[in-house]
Formats: C-alpha cells, sequence, structure tokens
C-alpha cells in the first residue's frame, strides 16, 4: 500500500534515504559518527543536513526555512530514522521549533529558527523529579524581579539539552491559582549563569539530562509568550509533538523489521533460510500489517493537521503516538527473537533498535496517559 505522496514528496523521501546511506550507511559508518553508539548526534553529520535545507523544512520561508508541511516533515523524521542517521537533536529541536513559531516574539523567532535553519539544535524542559505525567505539579519557581526574573529549580529527563543552544523552560511564575495555571515558558540560553546541565546515564547513552537552576537570571523579553498561560500553549503544541514521535517510530520499526528480514533470508537452518519456516513468514506477515496500518495513521494524522493547523487533534495525535511506539517496541522485540542470540549480539543493530524503542513508550507522554486521552475523547 502506498501514501500518495506528492513527486516532489517522492524525490524527497528518495533524497534522504540516499543520503543516510552514503553518510551512516554501513555499522562502520555508524560506529565512527557515534564513538560505537555512546552519542545518538553527530553535529557535522547534522550541518551536513543543514546545508542541504532540510532542517529548516517546517520553518516559514521568512526565516530561512522551506515553510513545509507536516506530509514533509514526517517524511524527513521517517526516511532519517529508518536510515539510522544520528541526528538525535532534530525531534526535540522540530518539537521546540514549533512552539517559537506559534508565541515567540520576532527577535525569538530569528534567534531560535534561524538557528534550526543553520544547524542549531533546540530543547525543550518540562519535567521535574516530582512532575512526570503530571505536568502541572512542577514546582520550578520563576519570580518576577525588577530586572527580569529569578530562577531556581531542578528539571529532569530534559533531551539533548547538553548539546543544544537554547532551552524552553517552562516554570510556575504563580502558585496562587489551580495547578495548571501560572506556568510560564521562558527562552534559556544553554550559556546562562547559574545553569548547570548534568547527564543521565540511560540504556541509549547519553541523551536526557538533569538541569539544575540556582538564582538564574533571565530578562523580561525572555518570556515565550503570555505570562502564566504556559499550560494552554504547551497544549496547542500536542499535535506536532506526538506526530515527530510517531513519524520517528515509524521510521525505527521499519528499519528493525528490514534488519530482521534480511537476516532470517540469509540465515539457515536445518538446511534451508529460517524465513521460510511458517512461524517465521507468519510473524513477518502480522508485523509488515502493522507497520503498513501505522504508516497509514501517522500521514493521514499529518493530512488533517496541514489542512486544520489551528485545531487540536488529541484522539488522533494520541493514537499516533500510541500505535507507532508500540509498533517499534513489538517489531524490535520479535526481530531479536527472530534472529535469535545473534539479535542480542553488539555485532548486529537489533539490539540497539531494542532500547531505543522500549522508551518511545514512555516519553511524549506515556503510553498509559495516551490511553487515557484517548478513551476521553469518546466520553469515558
Amino acid at each position: 500500500m502506498t501514501i500518495d505522496f506528492t513527486p516532489e514528496q517522492q524525490d524527497f523521501a528518495r533524497a534522504v534515504a540516499a543520503f543516510c546511506r552514503k553518510e551512516c550507511g554501513t555499522r562502520e559508518q555508524r560506529d565512527a559518527l557515534t564513538g560505537h553508539g555512546k552519542h545518538g548526534h553527530n553535529q557535522a553529520l547534522y550541518l551536513k543536513m543543514a546545508e542541504l535545507g532540510w532542517l529548516g523544512i517546517t520553518v516559514p520561508e521568512e526565516y530561512g526555512g522551506s515553510g513545509g508541511t507536516a506530509v514533509d516533515m514526517c517524511i524527513l523524521l521517517e526516511q532519517a530514522t529508518r536510515g539510522m542517521a544520528p541526528i538525535g537533536g532534530l525531534g526535540t529541536t522540530l518539537i521546540t521549533g514549533a512552539a517559537y513559531e506559534k508565541f515567540g516574539t520576532e527577535a525569538q523567532k530569528r534567534t531560535v529558527l534561524g538557528g534550526i535553519v543553520r544547524g542549531a539544535s533546540e530543547s525543550i524542559s518540562m519535567s521535574e523529579p516530582e512532575a512526570g505525567s503530571d505536568v502541572g505539579n512542577l514546582s520550578c519557581r520563576a519570580e518576577k524581579v525588577s530586572d527580569g526574573w529569578l530562577i531556581n529549580g531542578q528539571k529532569t529527563w530534559c533531551s539533548n539539552a547538553h548539546f543544544a543552544e537554547n532551552i524552553l523552560l517552562v516554570a510556575r511564575s504563580d502558585r496562587t491559582g489551580a495547578k495548571h495555571e501560572g506556568l510560564t515558558m521562558f527562552h534559556l540560553p544553554t550559556g546562562t549563569p547559574g545553569l548547570k546541565i548534568s547527564a543521565i546515564e540511560t540504556m541509549g547513552g547519553k541523551e536526557v539530562n538533569d538541569l539544575y537552576l540556582t538564582d538564574v537570571r533571565l530578562p523580561d523579553d525572555a518570556v515565550v509568550g503570555e505570562v502564566g498561560n504556559g499550560w494552554t500553549q504547551l497544549m496547542t503544541g500536542l499535535n506536532i509533538e506526538r506526530l515527530i514521535l510517531g513519524a520517528m517510530m515509524l521510521g525505527t520499526a521499519q528499519r528493525a523489521f528490514d534488519d530482521a528480514l534480511e537476516f532470517i533470508t540469509q540465515r539457515k537452518q536445518f538446511g534451508r533460510p529460517v524465513g521460510t519456516f511458517q512461524v517465521l513468514r507468519h510473524r513477518v506477515a502480522d508485523l509488515a500489517t502493522e507497520i503498513e496500518c501505522t504508516r497509514l495513521l501517522v500521514y493521514s494524522t499529518a493530512r488533517l493537521i496541514d489542512a486544520n493547523p489551528s485545531k487540536l487533534f488529541p484522539r488522533e495525535a494520541s493514537m499516533v503516538k500510541l500505535k507507532a511506539t508500540e509498533t517499534a517496541k513489538k517489531v524490535a522485540l520479535e526481530g531479536m527473537q527472530m534472529m535469535g542470540g545473534y539479535g542480542y549480539a553488539t555485532e548486529f543493530d537489533m539490539e540497539g533498535h531494542v532500547r531505543r524503542t522500549l522508551v518511545s513508550s514512555i516519553y511524549g507522554g506515556t503510553n498509559e496517559i495516551q490511553r487515557d486521552i484517548i478513551g476521553k475523547t469518546f466520553g469515558l
């Protein structure tokens, strides 16, 4: 089944796939780019993509981007993750950039959106030790002072802050109302005095960080959007955030499938390729069907968003995140099972697919939260 892409979109998909084959198509290339898997982002490769104009795919033309659609963005993300391009900063950068595009001042847009186009990575920080799924419970304090804002507190699970240029920080500026009131977004350059970024070691390597903010001073013009309106602003970005995560996991699922299929086609037991045994043929058929269903859901939702950019699609966006991450996880785990001991060996990429997909059902709103959101859209 084929998505009805325009000729230009088909050419774009082929171009991204060809780039990945050339730049990171072999395990040796990827090991060299990632320090044998220790780092998920290679800035030199990222800059090559910037030179091709791909990083600004959704950035408006007035800020140097190409003003592309959500479908265009999904094509880039699917093909880049399928090609295993080590550009771990791209997802959070696109999520963050979308918030600045909607709510940033002209100066903020010039800084952040222009930076994205030239190859800068951006990060967004919401979670805290006591505020994960319950984002409204965050307590990082933003106090209004005469010369701007004074910020103190701790944030956690901040993706890619260690190489980002700026962090879109969500802090509590008012405690007098309900917990979802009194939240404000701030533009925080990573070199700001008082900010300490500390890596959290994970199964996937160096990806996320704790942030410690001690008397961090920001000017009044660091506010992104409206003071106290951070929660509403966050909600308007959920379409794009969940679509981005879904497109990335779609590409990862397809790559895990490709790798498993190649292995079982070549691996022989009992005198014939293991893929010819019925148990594996049926498993391949089920996984291929799940991936195709995911692809249709991702791109149909992208088209909904393109046609209605100001409308929220909580059901569809949560379905994309839920379906794509669960499918990717299933494909990777089934791929490991089909490859047997080789799937567990670090010599092959499958164990890395497993590590990357396991966390996907946690970040960006756990899949339990996504199911709850979907259920509520049916009046439950």
